[in-house]
Parts: structure tokens; C-alpha cells; sequence
């Protein structure tokens, strides 16, 4: 699948967080079409600010191009029917691939969690899944990303399950 200026790319709270913690959000918006579900928006938006390493989300930064949907219980019932292994994704996760799962146009994800790999893998979204690293090339930005956000860690955790050593 071609990426480009303007796809659609869905995103998880996890992404949202590393996108603010490097500095790349505005750059990401403003290159793709970023979208999320509330439930992830609720999540980065919250957290225990005492802990260490907690990064503060600016909320208007974060919905001024930021398109949130709602997914209403029966996608995530649907989806856990044709997914048996949801219960391993988180609550926001599990939202967002509810979402994706009933959507037919052309949309790609950025993930950097190995059950949320893992699912996809087996929903027949590989060609689907892009690092944060690879997204934020053509944008211009050159953030300094931990592992799970590169393209490196999302090869490898593709390998693992192809020789199925992830499952």
C-alpha cells in the first residue's frame, strides 16, 4: 500500500505520546490525516502525572488536527467475535482495531505494542502496520524514537510471528 501526504493513519495512545514526547505531532498531523478513537484520546490525555517519565499531553495541540471517532458497543462486540484474542490488547487498543476492523477504505496504523502487532499480524493487516519512524520521515521531523517505535522493532516482532515465535 502507498503511503502519502494525506492518508489516513490510525493511532494508538501510545503513539500519541511518543509523537508529543519527541516533538513530532505537529509535523505528523499537518504530513497525514491522523486519526484515533476516544477512548485513546481519553488515555493520553491522562495518567499519573508524578510518575517518572510521564509526558504531558497539551490537549488543544493534540485535537486541532486530530479526527477522534466513537465506537459504539456493538463494534466491539463484532469485534471481539472475530477476533477471540482482543482481551489482549488494552482498552484503547481494543477500541481502535474495533474501529479499523469495520472500516473499508484504505487506512494504515502505527502500533508499538507486541500484542497489538501480534492481532493485526493475524487479522491480515500486515501491509498495513508502519513504525513511527518510517510515518515521520517525509514529514520533515527527525525525532530520536525509543526501540518500539522503529522500524527496526516492528521487523523484528513481524519475523517473530512469521516463524511463530509470537502467539
Amino acid at each position: 500500500m502507498a503511503v502519502g501526504q494525506g492518508q489516513v493513519v490510525l493511532v494508538d495512545t501510545n503513539i500519541i505520546i511518543e509523537a508529543f514526547r519527541t516533538r513530532c505531532w505537529k509535523a505528523l498531523t499537518a504530513y497525514y490525516r491522523v486519526e484515533t478513537v476516544e477512548k485513546c484520546y481519553e488515555e493520553a490525555l491522562t495518567g499519573d502525572r508524578l510518575r517518572p517519565g510521564y509526558i504531558e499531553v497539551d490537549p488543544a495541540a493534540l485535537k486541532e488536527k486530530l479526527v477522534i471517532h466513537r465506537v459504539a458497543s456493538v463494534e466491539l462486540a463484532t469485534f471481539s467475535l472475530n477476533c477471540p484474542d482482543a482481551d489482549a490488547l488494552d482498552a484503547g487498543e481494543r477500541h481502535l482495531f474495533a474501529h479499523a476492523h469495520g472500516r473499508s477504505d484504505a487506512w494504515i496504523a502505527t502500533c508499538a505494542d507486541r500484542a497489538a502487532v501480534r492481532i493485526a499480524l493475524t487479522l491480515g493487516w500486515k501491509e498495513r502496520l508502519y513504525s513511527l519512524e518510517v510515518l515521520s520521515k517525509p514529514t520533515g521531523a527527525k525525532p530520536a524514537f525509543k526501540r518500539h517505535f522503529t522500524e527496526d522493532w516492528l521487523s523484528e516482532v513481524r519475523t517473530d510471528f512469521m516463524l511463530g515465535r509470537l502467539g
